[in-house]
């Protein structure tokens, strides 16, 4: 950690950041509008590198709405073969730096009939079935305690401002409970069957382990889910990631003005 920070800090000139955002896939695109300084993961110590498609792999720092943000422009995912401590480092990293708020964003599939392709929709709860915790192995008291609560991890007072700004800016914005599987084969219609008998509302294969974590820290946290596709019930309906990519291209004008109004509002 202290090698990783000192790189970081020696490339950021004294930028010390409050706001985090972790941008999924397809919604990169706020990190090239607003980028100050950039640091690919490649060159991080102790960062590991970001292989999926739709995601540049690097650090953003950024002043957006006269707020100092930090953005990571992709992230790994525990299906890519990495552990969850590693996946999970960056928001470490974040809390080490200053950020007190972090903002997660995603690609989903929608389980509720409610959910629609090109929805927005804010995590307001999740379900943990990736079969892994991040908090796994010794605990490092500087950062949190052994048996961290997680009654309220997607803060209610972040919920309200979100809805707050899309009402604003005529955006209709949804709620609901994210249900997490490690991936990367999609959901069969069994298991989409099983996650909406389990009270989901869309399905991925991120967020959980980096909302976990950051609650852990201390962090403020705040999900918002682009649904990129209705995932399938019945089977028919083949999904792929090209499909995930063109959907969050479509709505990536609404997210951007959400997020930035969201961040203007903190």
């Amino acid at each position: 950690m202290e090698d990783t920070l000192e790189f970081i800090k020696g490339k950021i000139n004294n930028f010390s950041p409050e706001i985090g955002i972790i941008l999924g896939s397809g919604l990169g695109e706020l990190a090239d509008k607003y980028c100050d300084i950039s640091i690919s993961y490649n060159d991080i110590p102790n960062f590991i590198k970001s292989t999926v498609k739709g995601h540049k792999g690097r650090l953003v720092f950024a002043e957006i709405s006269g707020k100092k943000v930090v953005m990571m422009q992709g992230r790994n995912h525990y299906y890519e073969g990495h552990t969850m401590k590693e996946i999970t480092y960056p928001v470490k990293v974040m809390k080490k730096l200053g950020v007190k708020t972090l903002i997660l964003t995603n690609a989903a599939g929608g389980v509720s009939e409610k959910m629609k392709a090109g929805d927005l929709m804010l995590i307001t709860d999740h379900i943990n079935f990736m079969g892994a915790n991040p908090l796994v192995g010794p605990n490092d008291e500087t950062l949190g305690e052994r048996f961290p609560d997680m009654t309220e991890i997607y803060k209610k007072k972040l919920i309200e401002l979100a809805e707050k700004c899309a009402k604003d800016l005529g955006i209709n914005i949804k709620e609901g409970i994210y249900f997490a599987n490690s991936g990367p084969s999609y959901e069969t219609p069994a298991e989409i069957r099983m996650a909406g008998m389990l009270g989901a509302d869309a399905v991925g294969m991120s967020t959980v382990p980096e909302a976990i974590v950051a609650n852990y820290c201390g962090l403020n946290v705040l999900g918002i889910s682009c649904i990129s596709n209705s995932a399938s019930k019945s089977g028919g309906d083949k999904l792929s990631h090209e499909d995930v990519i063109e959907t969050t291209n479509k709505v990536k004008e609404k997210f951007k003005k959400l997020i930035v109004n969201i961040i203007e509002k903190l």
